[in-house]
C-alpha cells in the first residue's frame, strides 16, 4: 500500500472518531442510522353497536335423574332392559319372584268375599227386623242388628283395603321406570335377595334431552350491569342467549335458554346461581361435564379494535398505538369485554382515529410514520386494503 492511501485511510478514521454526525452527513445517511419514516399499516376507527357479552364456567346437570329401588322384597327374578337404552315412563327394568304376593292378592280377594257375605246377611236382618218391630222383635232386637251390620260393612272395609295393599304389591313386583331416559348397569343380577326401599340401588334411569347447565356470575358484575342499562349506555336483550364452547374447544350448536334466575347472593363466593336448558337430541352434553358458557346480555355502542393491535403494559392496562399528524401516539384504552377478535373499546380512542395494526415492532410514542390503509379478516389477518376491495 502506498503512503498517500494509508494516509487517507487514517484521515477517515480521525473525521469519524471526531465528528461522527459530520461523517455520516458526507456518507448522505442521517444521524444515528436512521431510514426515514417507519411505514405503519392503519384502518379507520368506526363506532357501532355489538352484543355484550360475558363467558363463564359451566357444569351439566341432568334434568331428571332417578334411582331405581324395589318397593317390595323379594328375588330378582328377570332383568329386563339394556343396559344404556332409551327406556320410556312405565317400561319394566326389573322382575321380582312373584308368588308369595299372588297367593297374598288371592287371600286378600277370599277375605273380602266373605265379608261381603257377611255384611249382606247383616243387612238382611236389620230389614226384617225393621218391618217386624213391636210385633215379635223389640227395638233392643233391631238396634243390636245395626250395630251387627255396622261391623260387617267395617269389615268389608278392611278387606278391601287389605286387597288394595295385596294388589299393590303384586304390581310392584314388576319394577319401573318414573321417568323417561336412559338406563345404566344393573347393580345386581338374577337371583339376588332385595328388600323394601333397600339403600342400594338396582340401577339409574337418567333424562337427557333437553339437559342443564348450571352458571355462577359475580353479583358485583351484574350490579355494574345494570348501572350501565339504568345509565343508557347499554339495551338489554328480551331474553338471555346462551351459547356453549364444549371442552374441545368446538361451539355447540344450540341456544341456551334461562330457566331459573338467581335469586340469592352466595356468602362464601359473592355469586349467583343461574340455570340454561339446552336440548341435547344427540348427548353431545353428559352430566358432570364442564363447559364454557357464553351468555348474551344485551347490546351497546362502542368501537372495535383488533386485539393484534393492542398491547398489555407491566401495570395491566391495555395500550394500541394512533397515528395522528404523521406521528405514532400511544394512547391507553377503556375496554368493557371482547368480541370476536376486538376488544370492545369504550374510552381512549374516538371514531374516526386511525389505528395502526401493522409495523408495530419497536414503534416507540411518537415515532415518525408514513401510514399504509389496511384491513383486518375475521382470522385476525392483516391485508392490504387496495387489494381487499380489489378481490
Amino acid at each position: 500500500m502506498s503512503y498517500s492511501k494509508l494516509a487517507a485511510m487514517v484521515a477517515t478514521v480521525a473525521v469519524f472518531a471526531t465528528h461522527p454526525l459530520g461523517a455520516f452527513a458526507q456518507m448522505g445517511m442521517p444521524p444515528g442510522g436512521a431510514m426515514g419514516p417507519t411505514e405503519v399499516g392503519v384502518m379507520v376507527l368506526e363506532e357501532t353497536e355489538v352484543p355484550f357479552s360475558v363467558t363463564l364456567p359451566g357444569r351439566a346437570v341432568a334434568e331428571a335423574q332417578t334411582e331405581i329401588r324395589p318397593r317390595v322384597s323379594g328375588m330378582i327374578e328377570d332383568i329386563v332392559f339394556r343396559p344404556g337404552t332409551f327406556v320410556q315412563v312405565g317400561d319394566v327394568l326389573f322382575r321380582l319372584e312373584a308368588d308369595s304376593y299372588e297367593a297374598a292378592h288371592a287371600a286378600a280377594l277370599a277375605a273380602l268375599a266373605s265379608a261381603e257375605v257377611t255384611r249382606d246377611a247383616a243387612q238382611a236382618t236389620v230389614d226384617r227386623y225393621e218391618r217386624l218391630e213391636g210385633v215379635g222383635v223389640t227395638t233392643s232386637d233391631l238396634q243390636a242388628a245395626q250395630a251387627t251390620l255396622a261391623q260387617a260393612k267395617a269389615g268389608v272395609s278392611s278387606a278391601e283395603a287389605a286387597l288394595q295393599s295385596a294388589t299393590l304389591d303384586l304390581d310392584r313386583v314388576e319394577v319401573t321406570s318414573p321417568i323417561a331416559g336412559f338406563a345404566d348397569v344393573s347393580n345386581v343380577s338374577v337371583g339376588a335377595i332385595v328388600t323394601a326401599n333397600q339403600t342400594d340401588a338396582l340401577t339409574t334411569v337418567t333424562a337427557l334431552d333437553p339437559i342443564y347447565v348450571d352458571v355462577a356470575e359475580s353479583a358485583a358484575r351484574i350490579a355494574r350491569v345494570r348501572e350501565r342499562i339504568d345509565a343508557g349506555s347499554m339495551q338489554p336483550g328480551e331474553t338471555l342467549a346462551a351459547t356453549l364452547e364444549l371442552e374441545s374447544g368446538t361451539s355447540y350448536d344450540g341456544t341456551g335458554r334461562l330457566v331459573s334466575p338467581g335469586v340469592t347472593v352466595s356468602t362464601t363466593t359473592g355469586a349467583v346461581d343461574m340455570r340454561f336448558e339446552f336440548d341435547n337430541p344427540d348427548r353431545m352434553i353428559l352430566p358432570g361435564q364442564f363447559l364454557r358458557v357464553n351468555v348474551e346480555i344485551g347490546r351497546q355502542t362502542a368501537i372495535l379494535v383488533p386485539q393484534r393491535a393492542t398491547e398489555r403494559q407491566a401495570d395491566g392496562s391495555l395500550t394500541a398505538f394512533v397515528a395522528e399528524d404523521g406521528a405514532a401516539r400511544q394512547v391507553t384504552l377503556t375496554y368493557a369485554g371482547t368480541y370476536e377478535n376486538a376488544w370492545v373499546v369504550t374510552d381512549g380512542v374516538s371514531p374516526g382515529d386511525q389505528i395502526i395494526l401493522d409495523g408495530l415492532s419497536n414503534l416507540s410514542d411518537g415515532a415518525e410514520i408514513t401510514t399504509l390503509p389496511v384491513t383486518i379478516n375475521a382470522a385476525g389477518v392483516v391485508e392490504d386494503a387496495a387489494a381487499s376491495e380489489g378481490d
